[in-house]
């Protein structure tokens, strides 16, 4: 298996002063996602919980929506010349009747650890038909457990302690309790990772959910929280413009500028209950 983090030397200058030691580094190595031997995607990924990671790409490709989808998952043996196996390379067995992804899906490139859509012909090509609606979802949150989500989540951030450089997607219930968390050098791939185990858990669609993240709310974000059925999306930093249509089109809540008391709420401020005093 891959490793999470590795050891390099490095200067490190203090006050002028010079000195060598050793740091600890996140690990970011290519993952080769196949569904029935046919390569889909790569994508640069910290290792662990890399079935997760498959799954949840799934998911928000609109390939599979339920566990009953998957026929299994496995590490691809033979990945190089002399037959070994890297552990980067996962083939998805669809379960019968299930389609293939269709041939636009395809990326015959990198997928990079910060924009899991990077590449995409055009937005009605990611505007994926999701399996449920979230604009019905009855999701209320109290604002003030809203505001305590950044702490929880980096509370329960192990790798990022040692090194500081990981992204974290962080699924919590209506009263802030933590559900599930992943850790990556990529912020989608993090959120695949609690897509895929809800994924594989069979707890499809994760209604009455929030899913807070470390960084800014994308347009993928978005799309990740919406086929996953989470009517809720946090993120510490700012969103896009592209991801406020798609939320307020979907009717997602987004909240951005999570910071302290602060938040700003883009779409959806309903599910915010009570409702701040203006």
């Amino acid at each position: 298996m891959g490793r999470v983090t590795v050891r390099r030397r490095v200067l490190r200058v203090r006050d002028g002063v010079p000195s060598h030691r050793p740091d600890t580094l996140a690990a970011e190595e290519p993952m080769e996602i196949r569904v029935g031997g046919r390569p889909l995607a790569i994508t640069m990924r910290t290792p662990g919980d890399d079935f997760d990671l498959a799954a949840g790409f799934l998911v928000s490709e609109g390939v599979v929506h339920a566990a009953d989808d998957v026929a299994g998952i496995r590490y691809c043996a033979g990945a190089t010349a002399d037959g070994g196996n890297t552990y980067n390379v996962v083939d998805v067995a669809l379960a019968p009747g299930v389609a293939a992804p269709d041939a636009s899906l395809e990326r015959n490139f990198f997928t990079t650890s910060s924009c899991g859509l990077c590449g995409k012909a055009s937005l009605d090509a990611v505007r994926t038909t999701a399996a449920w609606s979230v604009a019905e979802d009855a999701l209320r949150v109290a604002p003030e457990v809203v505001t305590a989500l950044p702490d929880r989540l980096r509370a329960a951030q192990r790798v990022f302690d040692t090194t500081g450089g990981l992204h974290a997607a962080g699924l919590f219930s209506a009263e802030g309790e933590p559900l599930c968390l992943r850790e990556d050098v990529g912020r989608h791939n993090a959120v695949d990772k609690v897509v895929g185990h809800a994924l594989r858990s069979g707890l499809l669609p994760l209604r009455g959910s929030v899913l807070m993240v470390s960084g800014r709310a994308s347009f993928e974000l978005v799309q990740k929280a919406v086929t996953a059925g989470i009517p809720m999306l946090a993120a510490v930093s700012a969103p896009s413009s592209l991801a406020v249509d798609l939320a307020e089109e979907s009717g997602l809540t987004l909240v951005g500028f999570l910071r302290g008391a602060s938040m700003n709420v883009y779409t959806g401020a309903e599910r915010l209950c009570p409702l701040p005093v203006a």
